[in-house]
């Protein structure tokens, strides 16, 4: 994803990236961004720090929160240094200066996507599930389960515990941001959609006062 707000030079990002068979989303302000994100999963997000709506921090502050892991490199006019290390300080992974040369901008992408390709989390499985956090996909003897982000989120909580109890507390501060109302019943509404989605026989079971867990003696 390539936040830029000015539409000629996003455009002519895009075009170059494609040309180095790069593909990208667009996203001229803060708003389409975060919409993006929701629906998404990038391998690198490439952020303008001065956009409308929500800034390019913000947008960083939201990517590191959501613990998706996802690259940040900063392409901005801001070139001080103490511009540069309050971008690394926001959880940035690496930092270029307008004007720049579009040749130097790939090359940087790729490192940062070798470089994420070598950091892959494990791909877990247990009682016929099994879920890769890097492809953010999830299978059930065999069978793709598509599942929106928050359900994944939830669902790579549990499957990490291997079976052992994990509070609705716990949830709620592992797969919801810091701001999430601790009265909500938004962990009992995701679960509960969750086992849908991951079909019969159920597979969350839930340990009455204390939270929930994978049933490791099914299948």
């Amino acid at each position: 994803m390539v936040v830029e707000d000015e539409p000629y030079l996003a455009e002519g990002i895009r075009d170059g990236l494609r040309l180095a068979a790069i593909a990208a989303d667009i996203a001229g302000d803060g708003d389409t961004a975060l919409e993006l994100l929701s629906v998404n999963t990038y391998d690198i997000a490439v952020l303008d720090r001065d956009i409308p709506g929500p800034s390019g921090d913000e947008i960083a502050r939201r990517i590191v929160a959501s613990g998706s892991g996802t690259p940040i490199l900063m392409l901005t006019a801001a070139d001080r240094i103490d511009d540069k290390a309050t971008g690394f300080e926001l959880g940035a992974d690496d930092y270029l200066t307008k004007p720049f040369a579009l040749r130097e901008l790939v090359l940087r992408l790729r490192a940062l996507d070798r470089r994420r390709a070598h950091n892959r989390p494990p791909v877990r499985e247990i009682a016929g599930l099994r879920l890769d956090p890097f492809r953010r996909e999830v299978f059930r003897d065999g069978r793709y389960v598509a599942l929106t982000r928050k359900q994944f989120a939830v669902l790579e909580v549990l499957v990490a515990a291997e079976g052992g109890v994990v509070s609705a507390e716990d949830l709620l501060a592992r797969a919801w941001d810091e701001n999430a109302d601790p009265f909500t019943n938004a962990v009992r509404i995701t679960v509960s959609s969750l086992r849908k989605r991951l079909g019969e026989p159920g597979i969350i079971a839930t340990v009455p006062g204390v939270g929930y867990r994978i049933e490791t003696g099914r299948g």
